[in-house]
């Protein structure tokens, strides 16, 4: 599968060379300009956005991989707070941390590049100062962009009027002017996060591209699918060890499975996807390819079992095809059955998705549903660690589990709770 990703890449080394030579030709009148640009001593200000709940997560993961800034959470409680932003978490580095981030980040959106701080309270100052960036690091000449736009108490407040003066300051520096597009991920335009807030204004390229849940792997879904990175922060939320048996008895399309059976087996994420840092002028894809070759000799050859089921024969075929194009299938026992038939062995985690709210079933069903779940749970897997994702409270209390329910995220615009015990 990482074979797969390098040579696909090979087909865009001749022509990133072709736009580097044309973008170092665009940006010699500006060369001498001052730029606001945002570089702190560790290297480029990097943000990993994250959905609002997913921080400690999403910083976990950073520090896992040697990309946070802060010291260990037991050493300054104060340091991570500054730290975890609404949102997302910041973090440094070089070209080497910007392509780490969007290959292994498994509960991230994106990853943006602080680019630019400045502060702007007419237009002509903003397309001058936009204009001193070194914006032919990222974008060629004549290269569509999608600018997004937010302004709070600031003297520029038309967040269009924004949009088209950064535009044009970039058609300034690099001497072609670049089609401002709506952004869309299938066109896979470049994206670039303008931020006015007291006339104080941030600009950011976004490095990813799609977002990050979109893995590559899930083109078949059931009922109400969950989004890849909210199974990840699932997962990583129960203190699931990677080491023992994992269990997912409403798995629906399958992505708690897949997602843990990556996580087991040190699959990287974005391992078979583009971002688009890859179209920028100055991709390194000897850089690229030496971290899909690092990752793969850190795969996992033994993995515990992963047991998922459903009993929706047409959910089961779709979480085998998905797991098939994950690379991960011979890892995860599929099986066709209700929740009253599951026998698992030994201990381990219960990580599931059961349906709650417009899911399919009236109030009086699910709970019933749910507090067949519990008694099934209570006689087969005691001692178990679980975590359940839920909207309503009621529910999980209908489980007769004892259930930790402080951690809140939002599912497909749904407010959700994820219950987190041991079975006893």
């Amino acid at each position: 599968m990482l074979k797969k990703m390098i040579s696909a890449n090979n087909a865009k080394k001749k022509s990133s060379s072709t736009s580097e030579s044309a973008s170092g030709a665009g940006a010699t009148s500006s060369a001498g300009a001052t730029s606001p640009a945002l570089k702190p001593p560790g290297g480029q200000q990097l943000f990993a956005v994250c959905a609002h709940g997913f921080e400690p997560f999403t910083r976990q993961e950073l520090v896992r991989l040697g990309l946070s800034t802060t010291n260990p959470p037991a050493e300054s409680s104060s340091q991570i707070a500054q730290e975890e932003e609404a949102g997302g978490i910041s973090f440094s580095g070089e070209l080497e941390a910007i392509y780490r981030a969007n290959l292994q980040l498994r509960t991230a959106s994106r990853v943006l590049l602080r680019f630019g701080q400045f502060h702007a309270a007419a237009f002509s100052e903003l397309r001058r100062k936009a204009n001193s960036l070194p914006w032919e690091l990222y974008l060629s000449p004549g290269q569509p962009v999608a600018v997004r736009t937010t302004c709070h108490k600031s003297r520029l407040y038309h967040s269009a009027a924004v949009a088209r003066e950064v535009t044009a300051a970039i058609g300034d520096r690099l001497g072609t002017q670049p089609e401002l597009l709506p952004f869309s991920e299938e066109l896979e335009t470049q994206l670039l996060i303008v931020r006015l807030v007291d006339d104080e204004c941030t600009i950011s390229v976004d490095t990813s591209g799609a977002l990050l849940h979109r893995r590559g792997y899930r083109l078949a879904t059931a009922k109400a699918p969950l989004r890849e990175t909210l199974a990840a922060a699932m997962l990583l939320a129960s203190g699931w060890d990677t080491l023992s048996t994992l269990l997912d008895p409403f798995c629906g399309s399958g992505t708690i499975p897949i997602e843990a059976a990556l996580m087991a087996r040190n699959l990287p994420p974005g391992a078979v996807r583009r971002f688009a840092f890859m179209d920028w002028p100055d991709y390194d894809q000897a850089l690229w390819e030496k971290l899909l070759l690092e990752s793969q000799d850190l795969l996992r050859k033994e993995l515990p079992p992963i047991q998922a089921s459903d009993r929706d024969a047409g959910a089961i075929q779709m979480a085998q095809a998905n797991a098939e194009r994950a690379g991960v299938a011979q890892y995860i026992e599929f099986t066709c059955r209700a929740v009253s038939a599951i026998e698992p062995e030994g201990t381990g985690w219960v990580v599931t998705n059961p349906p709650y709210g417009l899911r399919v079933r009236s109030a009086h069903d699910l709970r019933n549903l749910y507090a067949q779940f519990g008694k099934v749970l209570r006689k087969n897997c005691p001692g178990w660690q679980v975590a359940i994702l839920c909207s309503e409270l009621p529910l999980l209390q209908a489980s007769g589990l004892t259930l930790d329910t402080s951690i809140a995220w939002v599912n497909g615009g749904v407010p959700v709770r994820l219950g987190r015990g041991v079975v006893e």
